[in-house]
């Protein structure tokens, strides 16, 4: 604890590090995802093993006589019949790949990520990117990634952060179209979660996405082995 205290009293101070000389910018961005919907299917290895150890478990398991059997079976029947069937696990969504939907994938992850301009955009112009801001003049540095969060959902109503520290970091340095005075800039990871909710409305950006780890890749094809390591999915 005291040791995020120091590192959130030097991030006030300095807009950076603890040496004043650090032109680095703090830039606190949101891994908001959505957690899995349903239970995701079980590897046929383990569906394997399992099935091996009930055939197993079958050999030596004690054996009733059939009367007692059957009065398990008639118990609890009457007139009445409920015909269950479950919900599908392929959706809409899946089907046309709409990636702006929340029920889509649903035994997988989904993470939110935003089209337009921000910090260290090349030339200005729109990259995709997770939600984020510069730190200013915020509390502390997760403030500043709720209001990252805030000002393209509206509320956080229906989000949760896991935790008030970052989880994850990564050293941007200038790019080679980027603008001379453009300084290299550190961005902080928090992870923030949806609650009790399917869709949201997403605003101020040219265009969103909600997609899985692997679809992440795509957008992100260069930070693709530091997303590998960061997101556990």
């Amino acid at each position: 604890m005291e040791r995020l205290t120091l590192f959130t009293r030097c991030i006030r101070t300095t807009r950076g590090f603890c040496t004043s000389n650090n032109p680095d910018k703090i830039v606190a961005a949101v891994l908001f995802e959505r957690l899995p919907v349903v239970i995701p299917k079980i590897d046929p290895v383990v569906y394997a093993f399992q099935e091996f150890s009930f055939r197993w478990g079958q050999q030596y398991r004690r054996k009733y006589p059939d009367a007692v059997l059957g009065k398990s079976d008639a118990r609890g029947k009457g007139d009445y019949q409920i015909d269950y069937v479950p919900a599908p696990r392929i959706t809409e969504a899946d089907k046309y790949n709409d990636r702006k939907s929340l029920q889509r994938a649903l035994d997988r992850r989904l993470y939110l990520l935003l089209y337009g301009t921000t910090y260290g955009s090349p030339a200005g112009k729109p990259i995709w990117h997770f939600p984020e801001k510069v730190y200013e003049k915020e509390e502390t540095l997760r403030k500043c990634a709720e209001s990252a969060l805030e000002f393209v959902l509206g509320d956080l109503s229906h989000t949760y952060f896991v935790g008030n520290a970052p989880f994850a970091h990564m050293v941007m340095p200038p790019k080679e179209d980027a603008p001379d005075d453009l300084p290299s800039f550190k961005r902080f990871f928090f992870k923030s979660q949806v609650i009790a909710t399917n869709k949201f409305k997403i605003g101020k950006c040219e265009d969103y996405v909600w997609v899985t780890k692997d679809e992440l890749m795509e957008y992100y094809p260069e930070q693709a082995a530091f997303l590998n390591q960061m997101i556990i999915s």
